[in-house]
């Protein structure tokens, strides 16, 4: 067994501990996941990463309650830090039951011997903090498993493979993961092995956190049936207040708290089994009908300009006055940032009206030959040097430093960190974009339509929805989405957008007053009756269904904000 990095220190400090992904585990649910996982009395048990052995105590007193014989071997665990596994020891010990802790990097213990129950709270270490040897092998535990993860993937992701390879054919699998194993496109490949490993797999959310001082989401991973013939093509979600609500045992007809799912690819996210039964049956044939289609179909989605420091690339129309550059060394640019990008479109004269208010309209970009500049450009260019601007990473590695890359100006933008929901709004100024925003350059035959009113029938209820399945919930609540992700965003149809064209520029003004006054919603059930009700002949119910489900998705990601707290 490899030696812990840890061994020698005598205190397992706060800082030790976040290194390692360690988090503690409260009593009640590793006891809910011991008595769910433990099935009878001769159950073999193992937990990975156990820390102080949360698990494996919840475990003993389930041997407890079977009437089970004390012997050796039956409570196993793996822990990487030496004084933390000999505490574990001890305080299974004093149950009663022996448990035998092995000092070791879990990632590096080969799967060799079989169990009845993998139980635990694998390590959470984010790729920035995770590199090296360590990633090294977590990713070759991971691929030993048919698990192929990127290197932006989390230590978690790894851990729940590996700990799935320790069972034994019909055991059980239950561990506590961040909720991003819905979400995030390097669990693709996560997803995929619980489906086609295990007969069956259940999900609990919680819509308090487990983890109080811990930003981060979690979600309870009940898989059973390991190597099970054929997998399963579905999953389970169970939504509970809070650990104190969960049940003895997961009720197959509880439907209030229970509901079913397939997916169309196990690869996929798994956002969409957090919606209920009716809003999935409101949202899945709507977005699937002719009516709707993906961004991807319409354009394609693009990352902005990076400059490298956009304190010196971006300029006020000041600015450029005062350096004396001239209007072929400066480029019209849609601000940092995206608040302004809330409306329909960017006009001309709202960029100037922007630009004469002091924000930065401007990006400076003369051409590669200092000798053909103007002289204020030159001596921009030599007070960049003086300030280090020439050094930072994107300048530093481009040549000349000062001639950001660019695109030509895309038709639409689309904002991509959001408080509400992603926007889409003409770019009518012509601006380049920066990489605070993305760009969609429409395909030709749909150029002229799209950029007059796609972003008039985006803002519908089930595009709102479907950016918070594609997307992604970060740290304040906000709502990321990729050009990837963007490409999946249901919109509604060419087709049906020609269709409807002239009834879309007759709600245009009513629209654009609602978003003007801050009144999202109001804007979205205007395009709503439109288009989902009268046209696509939503009802009632259904219709109601998709806004609650909205509603729901959005208070989940903005409950992320009520606490800023960081993982310690």
């Amino acid at each position: 067994m490899t030696s812990s990095p840890f061994g020698g220190d005598p205190v397992d400090t706060q800082l030790l501990r976040k290194a390692r992904g360690a988090f503690f585990t409260p009593p009640a649910l590793a006891d809910f996941v011991s008595r769910w996982a433990i099935q009878t009395p001769t159950d073999r048990i193992l937990e990975p990463s156990c820390g102080e052995a949360a698990f494996l105590l919840s475990a003993a007193g389930r041997l407890d309650q079977l009437h089970a014989p004390k012997q050796h071997h039956q409570l196993e665990g793996i822990e990487i830090h030496a004084p933390s596994a000999r505490s574990a020891t001890k305080l299974v010990a004093a149950t009663g039951r022996p448990a035998t802790i092995g000092v070791s990097d879990f990632f590096e213990v080969p799967s060799e011997r079989r169990f009845d129950a993998v139980i635990g709270n694998p390590p959470y270490i984010r790729y920035q903090d995770h590199s090296g040897h360590a990633r090294a092998s977590s990713r070759q535990a991971a691929l030993r498993g048919g698990v192929g993860l990127t290197a932006l993937a989390s230590t978690w992701a790894a851990a729940t493979v590996h700990a799935a390879e320790f069972l034994r054919p019909g055991g059980r699998l239950g561990l506590v993961v961040p909720a991003e194993l819905l979400t995030v496109n390097y669990a693709a490949d996560v997803r995929r092995y619980l489906m086609e490993r295990f007969g069956r797999v259940r999900l609990i959310m919680f819509t308090e956190r487990v983890f109080p001082s811990v930003q981060e989401e979690v979600v309870l991973l009940l898989a059973e049936d390991a190597l099970a013939s054929g997998g399963t093509d579905h999953c389970e979600l169970h939504q509970v207040r809070s650990v104190a609500d969960l049940s003895d045992e997961l009720n197959d007809t509880d439907t209030d708290t229970r509901h079913r799912w397939w997916p169309t690819d196990s690869r996929a996210k798994w956002t969409p089994a957090l919606l209920s039964t009716e809003a999935l049956a409101a949202y899945t044939p709507l977005t699937s009908s002719d009516g709707f289609t993906t961004l991807q179909q319409w354009g394609d989605t693009t990352l902005g300009a990076v400059t490298g420091r956009n304190d010196f690339f971006a300029l006020s129309p000041v600015q450029v006055k005062q350096l004396r550059l001239r209007e072929s060394e400066v480029v019209r640019l849609s601000p940092p940032g995206s608040r302004h990008l809330r409306g329909l479109s960017l006009t001309t004269t709202g960029l100037n009206d922007l630009g004469a208010a002091g924000a930065r309209t401007l990006l400076f970009r003369p051409g590669p030959d200092r000798k053909s500049m103007s002289p204020g450009a030159r001596r921009y260019i030599a007070e960049g040097e003086d300030l280090g601007v020439d050094q930072a990473y994107k300048c530093r590695v481009r040549s000349p430093w000062w001639h950001v890359p660019i695109s030509p100006p895309a038709d639409l933008l689309l904002t991509y960190m959001n408080a509400d929901t992603p926007r889409i709004t003409t770019n009518a100024a012509a601006a380049v974009h920066l990489n605070s925003v993305h760009g969609i350059y429409l395909q030709n035959d749909h150029r002229t339509l799209g950029s007059s009113v796609l972003p008039i029938a985006s803002l519908n209820t089930a595009t709102l929805l479907g950016a918070e399945l594609v997307g992604r919930a970060y740290g304040g609540g906000m709502l990321k989405i990729e050009p990837r992700e963007a490409d999946q965003l249901p919109v509604p149809s060419p087709l049906l957008v020609e269709h409807l064209k002239p009834e879309l520029q007759k709600i245009r003004p009513a629209v654009r007053e609602a978003l003007r006054r801050g009144d999202l919603l109001g804007a979205v059930r205007i395009v709503d009756q439109l288009i989902l009700r009268e046209h696509l002949d939503l009802t009632d119910d259904q219709h109601t269904e998709l806004v609650a489900a909205h509603a729901l998705m959005s208070a989940r990601r903005l409950a992320r904000s009520a606490n800023p707290s960081k993982p310690t």
